[in-house]
């Protein structure tokens, strides 16, 4: 992080905003899991399968890499595990049975926020931190890439595409928001 002045009463430290930070990443690459586990469990015989095991692929590696900065820095999970277990995974099935291009638009709207949420954490990591940094920038580049991916395969194209992104966006930012906490 960033150093500077000393935090105001009520703010995290730095080493607590780290944690927040890989706590977060976790359970969002976990969920990340998840949703492609139930894209696929619709779509995985369709012509849509390849494409959605190597995003899954990707989201694996995110998670392993993750898992690991937990346990080396004894960073606590969020407890909303077993939440995002069931969210995510009904969220990616929901999507994919509504149609391939609804499962496209779930990962347009999902991959927006977190392009977002890696930008802002690296932007606010400062040299000490520049490989968790460089992690973040290089996930961030693949999810951009998940996004791409998508759009191309006719995400837009999804009924009611602007409600349907605009919800899963929010339910994705309020998941960001409850993970850092919980």
């Amino acid at each position: 992080m960033k150093t500077g002045s000393a935090p105001l009463p009520g703010e995290l430290s730095s080493e607590q905003k780290l944690a927040q930070m890989i706590r977060v990443n976790q359970a969002g690459e976990y969920g990340a899991k998840r949703i492609y586990q139930g894209q696929l469990a619709v779509l995985g015989k369709t012509a849509d399968g390849p494409v959605l095991s190597e995003i899954l692929a990707q989201e694996e590696k995110h998670l392993a890499q993750f898992n690991q900065l937990v346990a080396a820095r004894g960073v606590r999970p969020s407890a909303l595990e077993p939440i995002w277990h069931v969210a995510g995974f009904a969220l990616g099935a929901a999507t994919a049975l509504m149609g391939r291009e609804a499962a496209m638009a779930c990962t347009v709207a999902v991959e927006d926020v977190i392009g977002e949420h890696y930008a802002e954490q690296a932007a606010s990591l400062g040299e000490t931190e520049a490989e968790l940094k460089s992690t973040i920038e290089s996930f961030r580049r693949d999810e951009m890439h998940h996004r791409e991916v998508s759009l191309q395969n006719g995400a837009e194209q999804a009924a009611g595409y602007p409600v349907l992104t605009g919800a899963i966006k929010a339910g994705t930012r309020l998941a960001i928001w409850l993970s850092k906490r919980i």
